[in-house]
C-alpha cells in the first residue's frame, strides 16, 4: 500500500520507539534501566494474576536486590476502565516521583501509560482522555510485557474502556511511550495455552493488518513481514509445548515487531470490529480478533491483493497454482488460528443478533478503520458479523 511518485517512496520521518532489551534472564538487568530514566524508585503496574503465577517476584528480587524502594499497584483488571486508571494514579500520586514499570499483558502496559501520564497532570482523570494528547509530561515508564503479542510497548497509548459510554477511548501522549522494552521470553513461560493463542493472534494480525493498512510504508512492511515470519512459526509451537523456550523466545520478538510495525503504519478494520466487541461483550481481545479476522481479509482481498502476497510468502506457503496469493494467505491464516483453537463463533462470545448493528456502527466509528484497505459502511460491516455469528 506504499505510495510511490517518480522520485522513489514517500519521505517519510520516523522516531525510534524504545531501547529493546530482549534475552532469557534480561529481568536482572530491570534496575539499571530504571537508573537510565533518571529515577532510583519505582511504582510497578501489574494484575492480581501475574502475582499469584509469581511472575512478579522476580522483578521485584532485582529491585530488592539493587536496594530501590518500590510500590506495587496489582488492581488492573483484564479489560481496564477509566476508573481503574484513575485508582493507579492516585497510588502512584501518593508514592511520589518514580519510574513506572509496568509488568503484564497488553492491558497492564496500557493501565500503565494512563497512570504514568495521570501523575504527571495533578488534576486529570482517565475520563479526559481526548484532551490529554497535550498535556504535561508523565512518567518515564520501563515495559516488561509478559504475553508475545499486543506490542503495547512500542507506542504511547493505551487503550481503556470507557463503561459509561460503552467505548473503548485511546489515553496516550509522547512522554509515556515506554523508555525501554524489557522482553525477557522467560517470563512467559507459564502462560497458558488458551492465553498464548489469544495474545499470538493478537500479535499475527498486527502484522497482517500493517502490510495491509494505507498507512503501510517500507519501514513498517519490514518489521511486518518479518513478524509474520517469526509468529506464524513460533505461535503454534509455543501453543503445543509451553515450556520451549526456542519458541517462546521467537513468538516474543516476533511480536514486538509486529508492535513496531503497527507504530508506524497503524492498523484497521479486525481491530475497528474487536475493539467494539470486546467493548461489548468483554470478549478476550485476541479471542475476538480472531472471531472475524478471515472474513474481514475475505473483504479486503480486491484491495490487499499485493499485501497478502507478502503475507502468505513471508508464511513460507507454496506458490498457489491458480496464482491467487490473497487466498492462500486466508487459508494459512485458518490453519494456524484452527492449530491453536483460538477462532469462536460471535454466539458463543456473549454477542446476540440484536446486538450486532450497534457493534457494526461502532467499527464503523473507531479509528482504525479508517486506515483498512477498503472503507466498509455499517451494512458491510453487519454482513461481516452475521457471517461469523
Amino acid at each position: 500500500m506504499t505510495s510511490s511518485g517518480p522520485g522513489g517512496p514517500t519521505p517519510l520521518s520516523i522516531d525510534p520507539t524504545c531501547r529493546i532489551e530482549f534475552g532469557p534472564g534480561r529481568i536482572g538487568r530491570l534496575p539499571a534501566l530504571i537508573a537510565a530514566t533518571g529515577h532510583d524508585r519505582a511504582f510497578v503496574v501489574t494484575d492480581h494474576g501475574l502475582r499469584a503465577a509469581g511472575v512478579l517476584e522476580p522483578v521485584l528480587k532485582a529491585l530488592e536486590a539493587a536496594g530501590l524502594e518500590y510500590a506495587v499497584y496489582d488492581d488492573v483488571a483484564p479489560n481496564p476502565s477509566t476508573a481503574n486508571v484513575d485508582a493507579g494514579a492516585a497510588r502512584a500520586r501518593t508514592f511520589g516521583t518514580a519510574a513506572v514499570v509496568a509488568l503484564g499483558g497488553g492491558s497492564v502496559l496500557d493501565a500503565a501509560k494512563g497512570i504514568a501520564l495521570l501523575v504527571g497532570n495533578a488534576s486529570a482523570t482517565a475520563a479526559d482522555a481526548d484532551d490529554l494528547w497535550e498535556a504535561a509530561d508523565g512518567l518515564p515508564l520501563v515495559a516488561i510485557p509478559t504475553t508475545s503479542g499486543t506490542g503495547a510497548e512500542t507506542n504511547g497509548f493505551g487503550v481503556i474502556e470507557d463503561t459509561a459510554a460503552c467505548r473503548k477511548v485511546y489515553i496516550g501522549h509522547p512522554s509515556v511511550k515506554p523508555r525501554v522494552a524489557l522482553l525477557d521470553p522467560e517470563l512467559t513461560l507459564g502462560l497458558p495455552a488458551p492465553a498464548t493463542a489469544a495474545t499470538g493472534i493478537d500479535a499475527l494480525v498486527h502484522g497482517i493488518e500493517s502490510l495491509a493498512s494505507r498507512g503501510a510504508n517500507p519501514i513498517s512492511t519490514a518489521y511486518a513481514t518479518q513478524a509474520v515470519a517469526m509468529v506464524s512459526r513460533a505461535l503454534p509451537a509455543a501453543y503445543r509445548n509451553g515450556s520451549d523456550l526456542g519458541a517462546r523466545a521467537e513468538l516474543m520478538l516476533g511480536a514486538h515487531l509486529a508492535g513496531q510495525a503497527l507504530t508506524l503504519s497503524g492498523l484497521g478494520l479486525v481491530h475497528g470490529i474487536g475493539h467494539v466487541l470486546t467493548a461489548h461483550t468483554g470478549t478476550p481481545h485476541g479471542v475476538a480478533l480472531a472471531a472475524v479476522l478471515e472474513e474481514v481479509m475475505e473483504f479486503n482481498a480486491p484491495a490487499a491483493q499485493g499485501a497478502y502476497e507478502q503475507v502468505a510468502r513471508a508464511m513460507r506457503l507454496a506458490p498457489p497454482a491458480d496464482g491467487d496469493w490473497a487466498r492462500a494467505a486466508i487459508d494459512g491464516v485458518r490453519e494456524i488460528a484452527g492449530a491453536v483453537e483460538v477462532k469462536r463463533p460471535l454466539r458463543t462470545l456473549g454477542a446476540d443478533r440484536a446486538m450486532l448493528p450497534a457493534i457494526a456502527a461502532g467499527a464503523v466509528a473507531d479509528a482504525v478503520t479508517k486506515n483498512n484497505p477498503l472503507l466498509p459502511d455499517q451494512t458491510q460491516v453487519l454482513n461481516i458479523l452475521t457471517a461469523t455469528y
